[in-house]
């Protein structure tokens, strides 16, 4: 079994450069449906969540030219299914994407379930009440969700919860529906306002993303663009939280160090140093850092894609914090195998206690999400002696070649196959 193999210990020092956004990715791969001509989509993160957008896009018949690594040039003139509906389809979070854009531009789609990580519910209600209000016909069977209308009509909306998926997909939905769409208590986060800004960029008229209310009047058709997408605001984070946790000094670079502002408020809080640049964001930590209370929440909140790593790092951290998770209800699955390493944490309900340890112990653990997964590879680095992280594919679903950039900030990590001896010896005389 593929896996990460880590010697721990030693503290992580260098610069790093973030990647696309992940989030915003997926949804502007899916809005370059919404029209018939060229679309250029440039700083996509190489990561296996956006490679099976990409592949499903190439499965309704449009023509897709990857350019290079982190660029793709899309035309979906020669759409010839709004059927999606295959295995991969299901892998993917983003995959709901496919119904606000297929819906608005051909006023039909079947697309299957989306998949990804099992953090908890997903449920689509919000996705499925702002196409109704559009005027879409909507039915879920078998796993596929259905969707259909003679004429997208805008309407108000008003979202029960500031859903990110619902937000983006009516905004997908309702960029090319006749007349005006107003979405009141919509999310607002970096990759919302980012969507936007390439609907913008193909001749939409959507205004307010990022505030309380996002105001979109319809257009008559979308035009090609050429986008260059957000940096990744949790691949900065995570990073940011590895230094913290192996007492490092690290420059993240290639950020926006404004949609990272409650995870540095939270670092500065227990004792690490934040230093802020125009695009870049230094972290320090020379001591055990202390404790906090972090609770997730909608953005401008701490960030539940950092809850994780910010629980891995106060497990290392002196007294006891309470971290408490308001967006998903399985986000505390990590917590198993972070107590075999060592770890105080004690979950009731959607918040852990924690009680901050000297040091964890390496043992042989598995990645049960995406982002837990990452918290897992920070305490292994954080630990003394050999660790190895199995499941590595969630990783590699959001982090671009994650091994080779902590490589280069002077941790002993690799990608071997964990059951095969011979290769973990191997790694090991190569670090001593």
């Amino acid at each position: 079994m593929r896996g990460f193999i880590i010697k721990g210990g030693t503290p992580l020092a260098g610069e790093v450069i973030i990647d696309g956004a992940k989030n915003a990715a997926l949804g502007i791969l899916a809005g370059s449906l919404l029209t018939d001509d060229d679309v250029i989509i440039e700083n996509i993160p190489d990561v296996s969540d956006i490679n099976l957008m990409i592949k499903a896009i190439g499965n309704t018949g449009a023509r897709v030219d990857r350019l290079d690594a982190h660029s793709v040039k899309i035309n979906c003139s020669t759409i010839e299914t709004y059927a999606l509906d295959n295995d991969d389809i299901g892998k993917m979070r983003g995959s709901y994407y496919f119904i606000g854009a297929l819906l608005g531009k051909y006023k039909q789609a079947s697309v299957a379930f989306p998949g990804g990580c099992d953090i908890g519910s997903r449920p689509i209600d919000q996705h499925i009440k702002g196409f109704e209000a559009l005027g879409a016909n909507i039915k879920v069977e078998s796993g596929i969700i259905e969707a259909s209308t003679k004429e997208l009509k805008g309407n108000h909306i008003y979202l029960d919860s500031p859903s990110v998926g619902a937000t983006i997909n009516i905004m997908l939905a309702a960029v090319l529906a006749k007349g005006q769409t107003i979405i009141e208590n919509p999310a607002k986060e970096p990759h919302i306002v980012d969507v936007a800004n390439f609907l913008n960029s193909m001749g939409g008229n959507v205004k307010g993303a990022g505030t309380d209310v996002i105001r979109i009047k319809g257009a008559e058709r979308l035009h090609g663009s050429t986008y260059s997408i957000i940096p990744d605001q949790i691949e900065a984070g995570t990073y940011m939280i590895a230094a913290a946790a192996t007492r490092g000094d690290v420059v993240i670079k290639n950020i926006i160090p404004k949609h990272l502002e409650a995870i540095s408020a939270k670092l500065v809080e227990i004792g690490a140093e934040i230093e802020e640049s125009d695009d870049s964001i230094r972290v320090v930590a020379t001591k055990r850092l202390s404790h906090t209370n972090v609770k997730t929440l909608p953005y401008p909140g701490f960030p539940t894609d950092m809850q994780p790593q910010i629980s891995t790092l106060l497990a290392l951290s002196e007294g006891t914090s309470i971290v408490t998770e308001t967006i998903f209800d399985n986000r505390f699955k990590f917590v198993d195998e972070l107590a075999r390493m060592g770890a105080h944490v004690k979950v009731e309900g959607n918040s852990a206690i924690i009680e901050g340890v000297d040091r964890l112990s390496n043992a042989r653990i598995y990645a049960p999400d995406l982002r837990a997964g990452a918290a897992l590879v920070i305490a292994g680095l954080a630990t003394e002696g050999i660790t190895t992280v199995q499941q590595i594919e969630y990783i590699e679903r959001g982090y671009e070649r994650f091994d080779e950039k902590l490589r280069g900030l002077g941790a002993a990590i690799a990608i071997v196959n964990v059951d095969d001896s011979n290769e973990v010896e191997k790694f090991k005389l190569r670090i001593v």
